[in-house]
């Protein structure tokens, strides 16, 4: 299991890190909010445990951003912040758990153990990104209500970018899913695929959802991307 532990306490962080790679599980650590979000985009988490009081952005605007990206990973709030209120406040802002410190490690265990378990045994069938929807069941795609017809390739492209909302998709992700190929060197290619893609997506709309990050890969939201600055459009 793949945790995305974001922890401002360097006690509580290393602890928590040496716990879970001894339970087998892989922990990434971040200190502040603005780095977490950033991992969150990222990196391709099972479980995020997300402490309350971070530095740069608290904890539930870090949640509060994940969600608007479309980012539906679990997330369990771990905080010192315990009375009902701060509970019910951070599951009706998107948490999927909350756990309050100081805390017995075999619960937090179990209670990652349990999310994941959900995650897996519930698979989406219908994926939405901002007005975007993707039907798996029906093999339907829809944007403002509106039908768009893609092609087998384009279809199973745009899936494989919304399971990945929110995080940056790199070129060799791409031919890893559609060919089970990593030739990213071959980069026209996948760029005609983005960009008839884009085409049938966003033609029409003022705010595009399908971004090109420069020198890093393609991002799907209905956010801004992360650098503004170093994003384009093909």
């Amino acid at each position: 299991m793949n945790i995305l532990l974001i922890e401002d306490d360097l006690t509580l962080g290393r602890s928590l890190q040496k716990g879970l790679a001894e339970a087998g599980m892989r922990c990434e650590w971040r200190r502040d909010g603005k780095s977490g979000l950033t991992a969150l985009q990222e990196q391709q988490a099972d479980v995020v445990i997300l402490d309350q009081l971070l530095p740069d952005l608290v904890g539930l605007e870090v949640l509060n951003a994940a969600r608007k990206m479309g980012l539906r990973v679990p997330v369990l709030i771990l905080s010192a912040l315990g009375s009902v209120e701060d509970r019910v406040t951070g599951l009706q802002h998107g948490a999927d758990d909350y756990l309050v410190k100081p805390f017995a490690f075999p619960e937090l265990l179990a209670r990652l153990q349990a999310l994941s378990r959900r995650t897996l045994e519930v698979p989406s069938q219908r994926h939405t990104v901002g007005t975007l929807t993707l039907d798996l069941s029906t093999r339907r795609v829809t944007r403002d209500g509106e039908d768009i017809d893609l092609t087998p390739t384009e279809f199973s492209l745009l899936e494989y970018l919304m399971r990945h909302a929110g995080q940056v998709v790199t070129r060799r992700m791409v031919c890893g899913h559609l060919w089970e190929a990593d030739w990213e060197g071959v980069t026209n290619v996948v760029e005609v695929h983005i960009s008839r893609l884009r085409a049938k997506i966003d033609r029409g709309h003022p705010e595009p959802v399908l971004q090109t990050v420069r020198g890093r890969g393609y991002l799907l939201t209905d956010a801004s991307p992360p650098d503004a600055s170093g994003s384009a459009r093909l």
